[in-house]
């Protein structure tokens, strides 16, 4: 993958251009018409903040270029300082592509000092960032029981560890086969999050997601940290809640952080509300941080394989063998699969926001998104519920782009802290600390207690290694205690992938 670099060339300073092979330029602030784009080359038509301006002609049908790649194929003729958009890009995607296997040479990743982070060290070898109660359901019916046991909780053993959360679901009861094993999986995976100092599971008795299947999926729970009943069997559900929250308690708060070096973190890799500056600031910035903690021996997981379509072929060039290339090669052709199998295009993707932020088609949404990757080999894929092993480098999860699915899946596959660039903004938090990174400057500015980390000061000049020190700071914190802005709004939600029949 081509590095983001964003020298300005011969381009007005106002504009940003990725790659010497591009036909287009972005201009971060916006341009209006008749400002000078290049040597006597204006703009055709007023440019708005984050979107595109063409710096050489392209001609109806031929491909238009951004990061190096085609993002698409002009509808039309394109002439240069025109606006380049929907209106006259359209994507190449249609259906299910042919691959082969052509490995990159592996980049040598930079191994920065040494650096640590004070975690909760478990029993298994992991480490958390947290040290927290959670309490799960394995059916909607009790989401609200969950929820009221979590809340009393919480002022009952306030100060005494890091939280009570009721992370809960609408669903498990009526779901059969694939999907009900799915929701089965994923309740197992968060009950053994690292994160959680304990848990408590709670089940309602008549559901198809019964407790004792979950509990028999998930054999490596410490029981020790695990408690769970029925509550059709018990007179009173919440006071039998309260009674093993505080046996998890006095377990937990036992706890101590140490300190634990960079190789013990596992980050979750994501963006949402992305626009046109997402791969330019805030996506290659996270970039950076993946490639500092897979180089000191860590783990990033990146996600939301629909949003990588168009840009697939980069990730398989970095598969470090064959199987995993072949596992990408899967993952892509099954999600691809999905939609077609509902009568979708695969190219069904970029949002009305992303659209209005200055992303033309998936391509170029998907050339953007696995910037957050880095550079680092990618070393396994996982299918969605599934955790992954542990190993140095990029694993690849299965799930879609929505942002409360994929951000639960991550969580669910280990990742102990999530980095979550954002062009548009959004207030949600999930279980595993969510740092919110504002691609441009007046997000971070309009919206401070939802933005962590303000990623625009890449446009306008700062190089992207110095802001990666700043931003790799931030997560080494967060990954010691320091709350997020989500978390300090109370914001924490899960959400899971509903695929199949209900009864």
């Amino acid at each position: 993958m081509t590095p983001v670099t964003m020298e300005p060339m011969s381009l007005a300073a106002s504009l940003l251009r990725i790659d010497p092979r591009d036909d287009v330029a972005v201009a971060p602030g916006g341009l209006p018409a008749g400002e000078a784009v290049t040597d006597g080359v204006f703009a055709r038509a007023d440019i708005p903040a984050g979107h595109k301006v063409a710096i050489r002609a392209v001609a109806a049908g031929e491909p238009v270029r951004k990061y190096g790649w085609p993002i698409g194929r002009a509808k039309l003729d394109i002439h240069p300082g025109d606006h380049v958009h929907v209106h006259n890009v359209a994507t190449a995607l249609s259906g299910l592509d042919e691959y082969a296997w052509t490995p990159a040479p592996a980049e040598a990743l930079r191994a920065e000092p040494e650096q640590t982070f004070m975690g909760y060290r478990r029993k298994d070898g992991r480490v958390g960032t947290r040290n927290e109660i959670w309490i799960l359901s394995t059916v909607g019916c009790v989401a609200r029981t969950a929820q009221k046991i979590a809340d009393q909780a919480n002022r009952l053993f306030k100060g005494r560890l890091d939280g009570v959360h009721a992370l809960t679901h609408p669903f498990g009861c009526s779901q059969l086969g694939g999907d009900l094993d799915a929701t089965r999986r994923m309740t197992a995976a968060l009950a053994g999050h690292p994160n959680a100092g304990g848990v408590l599971i709670i089940g309602l008795g008549c559901e198809n997601n019964q407790l004792a299947a979950v509990l028999e999926s998930a054999p490596q729970l410490d029981p020790e940290r695990l408690r769970s009943f029925t509550t059709q069997m018990l007179e009173d559900e919440i006071e039998a809640g309260l009674e093993a929250v505080e046996q998890l308690v006095q377990v937990a708060e036992q706890d101590r952080r140490e300190p634990c070096p960079v190789s013990e973190l596992v980050i979750g890799l994501k963006c949402g509300g992305s626009d046109g500056l997402s791969g330019l600031t805030a996506n290659p910035l996270v970039g950076r941080i993946a490639d500092r903690v897979c180089a000191a021996g860590g783990s990033a997981i990146l996600t939301e394989i629909p949003e990588i379509f168009g840009a697939e072929r980069l990730l398989m060039a970095r598969a470090e063998s064959e199987a995993v290339y072949e596992d990408v090669v899967r993952v892509v052709n099954d999600f691809k699969g999905y939609f077609l199998a509902h009568g979708e295009p695969v190219s069904e993707n970029p949002s009305p926001g992303n659209i209005a932020g200055g992303i033309t088609t998936l391509e170029e949404k998907s050339l953007g998104a696995v910037q957050k990757a880095g550079r680092a080999p990618v070393t396994e894929v996982v299918r969605y519920g599934e955790q992954i092993h542990g190993k140095p480098g990029v694993a690849l999860l299965e799930a879609p782009g929505n942002d409360a699915i994929s951000s639960t899946a991550l969580t669910a596959a280990g990742a102990t802290v999530i980095l979550f660039a954002t062009g548009r903004g959004t207030p949600l938090g999930f279980p595993a600390p969510t740092l919110k990174i504002a691609t441009n400057s007046s997000l971070a500015q309009r919206k401070p207690h939802w933005i962590d980390f303000d990623a625009g000061r890449v446009a306008m000049g700062e190089p992207l290694d110095s802001a990666a020190d700043a931003l790799m700071d931030l997560v080494l914190a967060t990954a010691s205690g320091c709350e997020t802005r989500a978390e300090e709004n109370g914001e924490r939600e899960i959400a899971l992938w509903k695929r199949g029949v209900t009864l």
